[in-house]
């Protein structure tokens, strides 16, 4: 006997074939777009770049010297307050996506998640209305209780600012608008851990926190390191809240608790762009590209971690 085929179910086999035909090349364009706008504005920062880094200050009135030496600080400022943000985020992120993960109740596991989720939608201008009238007059005391019994250490010595506006202020800001990346991702390669081997450590006489600290977080280091990347490369680019945050003034400094504060690539596109021109404007693009490429990279290292994790499991 010979197997029969209706015509009906050749015309849904033939229906599933060009539908999935049309999806495949919807995709494929989807990911081409992609790439194409991205080579587009990588070519557009390296043409518009291209007058700065020969310019000096006859042509830029931005610049004192040349490009380098105009650009550096800020990439400093940039670097060092997304450090800040990342040394204080992510201990609490981890801390949180753990309680979600392995200790809180049901009902208050949902509830929790979706509050640190929402926490992602406020805008970044909000953040810097909270940080100037908030929390800067509140972190001033503990600045000057820091300055007075740990100033030996150089990140706490020279003279406290008054208003509290300094680069670790700008820290905090960056560490609350990422905490939320972090925490989500972090939850979810938590998640992923191999739930037999959790239940085979408590089962030998493990308890809770050992369980985590020998089955949990070493199989979920390249996770966390992959979304603490992520939430790096956020701090990175943040301009708003840095901008209305940072009393900035260009300087190079190690100090956390001064008013002399290092300004970051991004704040300083967005302060001096409306009032430059000529020369000036491809400056702050060389600048733009800067941090499009720190960026670029940033990320690029978060993926091959995480694709190495991956390949791993």
């Amino acid at each position: 006997m010979y197997p029969v085929i209706s015509i009906a179910e050749g015309s849904k086999s033939g229906s599933s074939a060009r539908g999935e035909g049309l999806f495949a090349g919807a995709g494929r364009l989807a990911a081409v777009t992609v790439v194409a706008i991205l080579a587009a504005v990588g070519a557009f920062l390296v043409v518009r770049s291209v007058p700065a880094l020969v310019a000096g200050p006859a042509q830029a009135s931005l610049l004192d010297g040349n490009f380098v030496s105009y650009v550096l600080p800020l990439l400093f400022g940039t670097v060092w307050a997304a450090i800040w943000a990342l040394v204080l985020a992510v201990p609490v992120a981890i801390g949180v996506a753990l309680y979600l993960t392995h200790y809180a109740p049901p009902r208050l596991r949902a509830g929790l998640g979706y509050l640190v989720d929402l926490l992602a939608a406020i805008p970044s201008v909000v953040f810097g209305l909270w940080g100037i009238t908030v929390l800067a007059p509140a972190l001033q005391p503990i600045y000057v209780w820091l300055n007075e019994h740990l100033g030996w250490i150089p990140l706490f010595s020279g003279t406290v600012s008054g208003t509290g506006r300094t680069i670790l202020t700008a820290g905090v800001v960056l560490a609350v608008m990422i905490l939320p990346i972090i925490t989500a991702l972090s939850r979810e390669v938590f998640l992923q851990s191999s739930r037999s081997v959790e239940e085979a450590a408590l089962a030998l006489g493990a308890t809770r926190w050992e369980m985590i600290r020998l089955a949990v977080l070493p199989t979920s280091r390249p996770g966390m390191v992959s979304a603490a990347m992520l939430g790096l490369g956020r701090a990175l680019g943040e301009t708003m809240a840095v901008a209305m945050v940072l009393s900035a003034t260009g300087t190079m400094t190690l100090q956390l608790l001064t008013s002399q504060n290092p300004s970051t690539i991004a704040a300083n596109i967005a302060l001096s762009f409306p009032e430059a021109y000529g020369t000036n404007i491809n400056v702050l693009i060389a600048t733009g590209l800067v941090l499009f490429a720190t960026t670029f990279l940033v990320n690029a290292a978060a993926r091959k971690i995480l694709s190495r994790s991956e390949r791993g499991k």
